[in-house]
């Protein structure tokens, strides 16, 4: 048999096909860098959700600016975990649920999956409640119709990725940008007090019940759910054809983070201090959505008033597509099943229909299922610190020592936090 011939000159000079990174790379700095930029504000929005609305607001009207510090820590905290989770899709082309079901114990991966459905409920809770709420005070629709309309948006946004994740990401996008409208406006529109507001970032406490509102703002700041989510945002977002190219998505993904969750944190902090400028020490309480709306409107104006409640209907809106897209993730990672979207934004809004139909104090229910989630995140944070800190799950993307050590700080310091209002609660 004769041997085969050599290669050609042309051949033996073949490149291989630029990878999808390298051809996106070629289009600019600028349009690469606004590209790549996008899942940290998918996942951003559940930062800013309308369980935020209720517990900064509340915390605001009772305490002031005392719970400023738990608000910047619990945003640099979920900077950190969002760092991970986005780390973790990156790395292994993975979402956290399907790596827990490949590592864990199919007892601990189905009952990771249980208290994440239940966490999902609680979110749709805030959601829903929030937008109904919103709908309300903008055009008087009854809040269970309004719950309705609600569904019927969340569908629409969730649509926009069937044409493509960008076009979901620009819609959420342009939403979290006009809740930052919306409480830009109001936080020019009052005066404040800049000393206070500086004392409100040296850590204190106020009683049983500032420890719950702190529990609360921490449940509403690191959601579980977007735990989750964020490592399916950046999973297959852009393939990387090497540990290079993988280390490089990563820097942009800490860019990414640092924006959108830095964005997050502004909103927050100016909803409390908003809260805490116009309605601590009032004589009548402000101790609901409904009851700042009206306090916006007295004391700030009509102008205040609408940009509050257009900014809490845009949350609403965006946090609740959001949530569905979470559950989907879960269920499909956890326990390798999908069912009919339309089936799970029905059973997951249910509690919060039920909520609204039967007439319970909509602002309560919401503190109340902040306080839902922040027990849920343990269960999301420690298999991601588990995970996440595993040479042979991220290659070279694992996470250097002292990243783990602050991980597990962050979860002891959560659980200890919760341990504590537990204790308090029942027995203090």
């Amino acid at each position: 048999m004769s041997p085969p011939p050599p290669p050609a000159a042309g051949d033996a000079l073949a490149l291989p096909p630029p990878s999808a990174l390298e051809r996106l790379r070629a289009r600019g700095r600028v349009r690469t860098t606004l590209t790549l930029l996008g899942p940290a504000f998918v996942a951003a929005i559940a930062y800013v959700d309308p369980g935020n609305f209720a517990t900064n607001i509340a915390g605001g009207a009772k305490y002031g600016y005392l719970l400023l510090w738990v608000i910047l820590a619990a945003n640099l905290m979920a900077m950190l975990i969002q760092t991970l989770s986005a780390k973790v899709g990156i790395a292994t082309g993975k979402n956290l649920p399907e790596l827990c079901r490949e590592r864990f114990p199919r007892p601990v991966s189905w009952g990771l999956w249980v208290q994440a459905e239940l966490i999902a409920m609680a979110t749709d809770l805030a959601e829903f409640i929030g937008a109904a709420i919103a709908l309300n005070l903008l055009f008087g629709v009854p809040l269970f119709v309004a719950g309705l309309m609600t569904g019927v948006v969340a569908f629409g946004i969730l649509a926009l990725q069937q044409r493509g994740y960008r076009k979901f990401e620009l819609a959420i996008g342009a939403l979290l940008a006009l809740i930052l409208l919306g409480f830009l406006y109001d936080t020019l529109s009052v005066a404040h007090d800049v000393s206070g507001i500086a004392r409100g970032f040296i850590p204190s406490f106020a009683g049983t019940d500032s420890v719950l509102l702190a529990t609360g703002i921490l449940g509403a700041t690191v959601m579980p759910h977007v735990i989750y989510l964020h490592s399916a945002l950046t999973q297959d977002r852009i393939a990387a054809r090497d540990d290079r190219e993988r280390r490089s998505l990563m820097r942009f993904g800490k860019v990414d983070v640092l924006i959108a969750m830095g964005i997050a944190g502004l909103i927050n902090m100016s909803m409390l201090i908003v809260a805490g400028s116009l309605f601590h020490g009032q004589a009548s309480g402000i101790d609901s959505i409904e009851g700042a709306y009206d306090g916006f409107e007295k004391y700030a104006g009509a102008g205040a008033a609408l940009a509050f409640a257009l900014a809490l209907l845009a949350s609403g809106f965006a946090s609740s597509s959001v949530g569905t897209y979470s559950g989907q993730v879960v269920m499909q990672g956890f326990i390798a099943r999908t069912i009919p979207l339309a089936l799970r934004r029905l059973v997951t809004m249910a509690p919060a229909l039920i909520v609204l139909a039967i007439g319970l104090n909509p602002s309560r229910a919401l503190i109340i299922s902040q306080v839902v989630l922040s027990f849920g995140i343990p269960f999301a944070l420690v298999p991601l610190v588990l995970v996440s800190s595993k040479r042979e799950v991220m290659g070279s993307l694992v996470n250097a020592r002292l990243t783990t050590i602050v991980a597990w700080v962050v979860a002891a310091l959560i659980t200890g936090l919760n341990l504590f209002l537990l204790s308090q609660t029942f027995f203090g």
